[in-house]
């Protein structure tokens, strides 16, 4: 299976759907609250940020889900920088209401991309970045068992014309048996 490939991916808590246009209303609702959140992608306009997304899975580049629960689309996440010949991944451009941050979501999303990039995609290594800022979405990071990689230093320029550094995290193989442990057991508790 590639990573690139169309699935959708379930668990108790969190189902993963390719992303679609009709999603467009539920996510629209669901960044509201968001606005503060300036270290971080929110998209401006839903429905462009959908078809830029389709557009990058089109060429290759992203698999881009929703994130549902409860049949409402809470959120999205992606499979991105897909470096396919390599079976390098990044798990990004993930923003989740308010209304479902703190909760099992973002953990069952993270445990469903992993273990399809592991154990179906046989994937070497999966990568997260987030801003320095970030200081939410690095703790979660590093709540799931992800490695700090190290820094890239003025890595980004915002759409404010801020400069962002980037903090690289990531899970190899040989780490994911320990990872899927330590999810399972958050998400049983």
């Amino acid at each position: 299976m590639l990573l690139t490939d169309p699935i959708e991916l379930a668990d108790d808590h969190v189902r993963l759907v390719p992303l679609a246009a009709e999603h467009a209303d539920d996510l629209a609702r669901a960044t509201v609250g968001l606005e503060y959140a300036w270290y971080t992608s929110v998209p401006a306009s839903v429905p462009d940020d959908i078809a830029q997304r389709l557009a990058w899975r089109d060429e290759g580049h992203m698999n881009p889900f929703a994130v549902v629960r409860d049949g409402v689309a809470v959120g999205m996440t992606t499979f991105c920088n897909i470096d396919q010949p390599h079976r390098r991944v990044e798990i990004g451009h993930t923003w989740l209401s308010p209304t479902v941050q703190r909760t099992a979501v973002n953990t069952a999303a993270k445990r469903l991309l992993l273990g399809h990039a592991f154990e179906a995609c046989d994937a070497i290594a999966v990568e997260f970045r987030t801003s320095w800022h970030n200081r939410q979405s690095r703790a979660a990071i590093e709540r799931l068992g992800a490695k700090q990689d190290g820094v890239l230093r003025n890595h980004r320029i915002g759409p404010n014309g801020t400069l962002r550094d980037t903090v690289v995290y990531s899970i190899l193989p040989h780490e994911w048996p320990a990872v899927k442990l330590g999810l399972d057991a958050r998400l049983a508790g």
